[in-house]
């Protein structure tokens, strides 16, 4: 799985001029299952997620993670991260999990993310959202949960 985190002032996600979420101070996170993950994928991204120190302490440097600050998370489905841009000028879409598995996965990061924090708002999978954000920093992280490759070897 994928996540691009972005540090915020703000952040909303409106969908037919409704707003679905919307936080003060935290991090807004863009999700994308991959072909072939599973919710030990998942699981392992929000471990991650919900400790990866990318706000300051009193020092000034990173030492705080979002558990930290009990700030807002903002999550929003997005296949569009594990598009294939190595070949000619139009993404293919192959290496996103299929819809069903996709909106699966979201479903219970969502609902594994609500049992670990307090303030957790989301986009709609599949739905045409409008995201806006203020970035706080700049401050924008790539994480990614990679599965173990298959054990292709034979044995004689």
């Amino acid at each position: 799985m994928i996540a691009l985190l972005q540090r915020v002032s703000h952040a909303s996600v409106v969908v037919d001029g409704h707003t679905l979420g919307s936080i003060n101070a935290g991090l807004m996170v863009l999700l994308c299952a991959e072909r072939g993950d599973t919710r030990k994928e998942a699981d392992a991204l929000l471990t991650k997620l919900l400790s990866y120190r990318v706000f300051s302490d009193a020092a000034g440097k990173m030492n705080l993670s979002i558990r930290d600050t009990q700030g807002g998370l903002l999550l929003v489905p997005q296949f569009t991260l594990a598009a294939d841009t190595q070949s000619g000028t139009r993404p293919s879409f192959t290496p996103a999990a299929p819809p069903d598995v996709a909106q699966e996965l979201f479903d219970y990061f969502v609902d594994q993310t609500r049992s670990q924090h307090a303030q957790v708002h989301t986009g709609r999978f599949g739905a045409d959202m409008k995201v806006s954000l203020t970035n706080d920093g700049p401050v924008t992280f790539w994480l990614e949960t990679k599965r173990a490759p298959a054990n292709n070897a034979t044995t004689s």
